[in-house]
């Protein structure tokens, strides 16, 4: 399997399980000491951190829909750009572009060890 299919197993598999409630196959796309920005400007680091974010937005039954990929790799690192989508409560639609940086594994597999999902809030500012 190529580079670019392996990431975007990794990117499918944690959406899907996210989509299920699966939290430990959502855990298990992440690098031990990942980190992810749950909320813009808001870190969440580590297994407990990340188990506590994921379940409350499993909890509260959050949902996305998701746009095409971009996957760019330089040897044992990958970045990941996609959009997502957030269907509100009024109708109205939040929407972003999801950065995560991926690295591969010793035992070949790749695993994200960043994921901002707010990654073009910089450009609000």
């Amino acid at each position: 399997m190529d580079h670019e299919t392996a990431i975007l197993d990794v990117i499918n598999t944690m959406t899907d399980a996210f989509a299920q409630g699966d939290i430990n196959t959502v855990m298990n796309c992440y690098a031990q000491n990942a980190v992810v920005v749950g909320e813009p400007g808001k870190k969440q680091q580590g297994d407990s951190q990340l188990r506590a974010m994921f379940g409350s937005y499993i909890e509260a039954g959050v949902n996305f829909r998701y746009g095409k990929h971009e996957v760019i790799v330089n040897e044992h690192t990958a970045l990941h750009l996609m959009k997502w989508t957030h269907p509100q409560i009024d109708g109205n639609d939040v929407s972003a572009l999801s950065v995560a940086v991926l690295q591969k594994q010793a035992d070949g597999t790749w695993k994200m060890i960043i994921d901002h999902p707010f990654g073009d809030g910089v450009m609000n500012y």
